[in-house]
């Protein structure tokens, strides 16, 4: 249960003013359909951190000494100053339009995803806790409470939390749990 809690909470703190995130914002404003992208965005992160997880896992097996400890807890530090560095969005391709808003949602989430700050959390995380389901359904439901309130109302939320103040504390939460890994 500490790996599904611990997953859920780091990755919704690290998804936060996220390129992802941003991109969520973007398919909210471009699309209608609400279910399809948030379908399409748990779709994408399922496929992308089920990955993420296995590899960490695996991973997890060779960092079993105080000096692996030190590697993740590095990993987290390092993750929470990475998180003062902002994301620019990327704009999508309107030519991809026509495939509709679960499709597009879909393939674009997974993509922005590869080599993002969560799906690296994502692998940090499975290093410490060796259990793919409980971090990968961890990191899915932190990505989903992170990302399911800024397709349904990200322009008044974004008005009500400014995003710097967000990113700051989520780093100090990361830089935290790096400290707590290595202690």
């Amino acid at each position: 249960m500490e790996a599904l809690l611990t997953s859920t909470l780091t990755v919704a703190l690290a998804e936060i003013g996220d390129k992802t995130q941003l991109l969520s914002l973007l398919l909210a404003v471009r699309f209608h359909n609400k279910p399809a992208i948030i379908f399409g965005i748990l779709v994408a992160t399922l496929l992308n951190h089920a990955a993420s997880a296995w590899f960490g896992t695996w991973l997890g097996q060779y960092l079993q000494s105080d000096w692996g400890n030190w590697l993740v807890g590095a990993s987290f530090i390092a993750l929470g100053l990475w998180l003062l560095v902002p994301d620019k969005a990327d704009e999508a391709d309107h030519r991809f339009d026509r495939y509709g808003a679960f499709m597009v949602s879909t393939v674009l989430f997974f993509l922005a995803e590869i080599g993002d700050k969560t799906q690296i959390a994502t692998i940090a995380l499975a290093a410490e806790f060796q259990h793919l389901l409980w971090v990968t359904l961890g990191t899915t439901l932190g990505m989903l409470l992170a990302n399911v309130p800024v397709v349904l109302a990200g322009e008044r939320i974004m008005k009500i939390i400014p995003l710097a103040t967000a990113r700051i504390v989520a780093a100090i939460v990361f830089a935290l749990v790096g400290i707590w890994i290595v202690i």
